[in-house]
């Protein structure tokens, strides 16, 4: 596809040559992160390389050397796609069916660390992707390193990723184009009778013939009882006349996940439920005109609360009122009321707005850049407002 958005070689080897850095800082002699077909991000950062099935690492050396670790199944694959020179099959990336592969003969972890410069037994090696770390993972570096010290670095990773690139913010700009295409044809396609996966369907066909590499996160429309679930997959539920419907859509390019939130109303709302709806608009609104660089977000995180508290929505509040994004849909760091760490210009967030009432709830959301005076809204979808539909 000519000229298409997406994160240039030069840059992956920048980050290569930045996470070594912040190795060597901390008195590490290699980190290793690890992914998983869901959650990817930490080894295509570095390699351009998304696994499927299987796990997938990379290894950074404090020299600034680094290794694509991949399981049996998508060695070719890695080697065909990947940023990174190196790579290696390691069993201990394999997918979770767990075969055995009798006749492979896999690499290890010190033959990897080996051949990016990391000799020795007494070395420190970082975790910068803990959760994702699994136990074969684990267990492959204690058993190639058994005197290794083996520590938590996921830090290293918040700090490359949360301030991004002119290029990451235009692959970012880009899902929100596409994301806004894919929400104009399913609200063209409501009616009565449809059903929430046939609209998912339609913001698929939309996102990819638009140029989405992928989904940025499993779409949904969710309709009534169901908008209350914060995370959900959506059903064979048909849609009726006077539902609240929910639509959660998203497009990935090059890695880059944004998404759009936001409440169709088909028919004409009660004044009860308008009431929550345009709450929750408010607080979303209030969010964004509080966002600006120098601001803690733990600031923002605890008035945020107070506006639920104040306003009767304490029972209704489930998180709020951000969350970083980039590569994952939701990614570090959370605006939370325990974030003492400053906004920065660049910095990405989703403000996501979710308030769960007893028979419905509803959610406002959009991506926004840090900037030094405020905020800029990658999409001004939801400027359009509650949106109700005739029939």
């Amino acid at each position: 596809m000519a000229n298409r958005i997406c994160i240039p070689d030069w840059e992956y080897r920048e980050r290569i040559k930045r996470a070594a850095k912040m190795v060597a800082d901390r008195g590490l002699d290699v980190m290793v992160v690890s992914s998983t077909e869901s959650d990817y991000a930490n080894a295509r950062y570095f390699s351009g390389f998304w696994p499927l099935f299987e796990r997938a690492g990379v290894a950074i050396a404090a020299n600034g050397d680094a290794a694509l670790l991949v399981g049996p199944e998508c060695i070719i694959f890695a080697q065909d796609v990947a940023k990174i020179d190196k790579i290696f099959c390691l069993k201990e990336f394999r997918e979770s069916a767990d075969p055995s592969y009798p006749e492979l003969t896999p690499s290890t972890f010190r033959e990897v660390f080996k051949a990016i410069g990391v000799c020795g037994e007494n070395i420190k090696i970082g975790l910068g992707s803990y959760i994702e770390c699994t136990l074969p993972i684990f267990e492959g570096l204690r058993d190639s390193f058994p005197n290794a010290e083996i520590v938590k670095c996921n830090d290293i990773m918040v700090d490359l990723r949360k301030i991004k690139s002119e290029n990451e913010l235009a692959c970012i700009q880009e899902g929100f184009r596409i994301i806004e295409l894919a929400t104009d044809e399913v609200i063209r396609c409501l009616k009565p009778g449809v059903t929430e996966l046939e609209m998912v369907g339609v913001a698929q066909r939309v996102i990819y013939e638009n140029g989405a590499e992928y989904e940025g996160l499993p779409m949904y429309v969710f309709s009534e009882a169901s908008t209350r679930h914060a995370i959900s997959r959506s059903s064979y539920k048909q849609i009726g006349k006077g539902d609240i419907v929910q639509l959660n859509l998203s497009a990935k390019i090059d890695g880059y996940s944004p998404a759009i939130g936001l409440p169709v109303i088909m028919g004409k709302l009660s004044e009860d439920r308008r009431a929550y709806i345009d709450f929750c608009l408010k607080a979303h609104d209030w969010t964004c005109e509080r966002i600006k660089a120098g601001v803690m977000a733990s600031d923002i995180a605890k008035d945020f609360y107070k506006l639920y508290e104040e306003n009767g929505y304490k029972d209704a509040f489930v998180y709020g009122p951000c969350h970083g994004t980039g590569m994952i849909e939701v990614e570090p760091p959370w605006m939370e009321t325990i974030s003492d760490y400053p906004l920065e210009e660049n910095m990405t967030f989703q403000v996501d707005t979710f308030i769960s009432g007893p028979t419905f709830g509803t959610r406002w959301e959009k991506g926004i850049v840090v900037t030094k005076d405020g905020c800029r809204s990658m999409t001004d979808y939801l400027k359009k407002g509650i949106i109700e539909l005739d029939f």
